[in-house]
């Protein structure tokens, strides 16, 4: 049975759990899920592993991908993923062709750039409203505290620049991530 949108908080509670992993971990709290989108077979899933591996390229969703290993096409999967994708994430859903992306957190991201970019090359981007997803709440929740808590290693992960504090207006600050 294909997937639902009824099965987006399941998958995204699932996500979630990554990303809490990743916390508990000392890391980015930031994990993702690979599905078919026709069974509902989870294929892979993993968290950001910046610090834990010294990897500045293992974001959540690159290493579900990378648990989800080799496959002819991806081209009947969801990805769920914790927070909007930075452009490398973004650049790589769209050179694997996946077809969804279910996104917990777009409140810490500074800008819906990479929505825009995923949407323009035709994926369907669902943003989770935190208001009726629990799991999407949580995934806000936990990014805005790792924020606070370690805002020099947030910015790392996104390439650098000043730290911004979560809550604060980024809309005009062109160091700030765009994921």
């Amino acid at each position: 049975m294909p997937i639902t949108p009824a099965d987006d908080e399941k998958f995204m509670r699932r996500a979630y759990l990554q990303a809490h992993k990743g916390y508990s971990e000392g890391g980015c709290p930031i994990g993702a899920v690979l599905v078919d989108g026709q069974t509902g077979a989870v294929l892979g899933e993993g968290h950001n592993m910046l610090v834990q591996e010294g990897n500045p390229i293992l974001h959540g969703e690159m290493s579900a991908l990378r648990a989800a290993g080799r496959m002819k096409n991806r081209h009947a999967t969801v990805l769920y993923t914790t927070l909007q994708p930075c452009f490398m994430c973004a650049g790589t859903i769209a050179q694997f062709g996946i077809p969804r992306v279910v996104i917990g957190d777009c409140a810490n991201a500074g800008s819906d750039e990479t929505v825009q970019f995923l949407r323009a090359r035709g994926v369907d981007v669902v943003i989770l409203a935190p208001a009726q997803s629990p799991a999407a709440a949580d995934c806000i929740k936990l990014a805005t505290r790792f924020r606070n808590e370690k805002p020099d290693l947030w910015q790392e992960d996104w390439g650098g620049g000043k730290a911004e504090p979560a809550g604060q207006d980024t809309s005009k600050s062109p160091a700030l991530p765009i994921c």
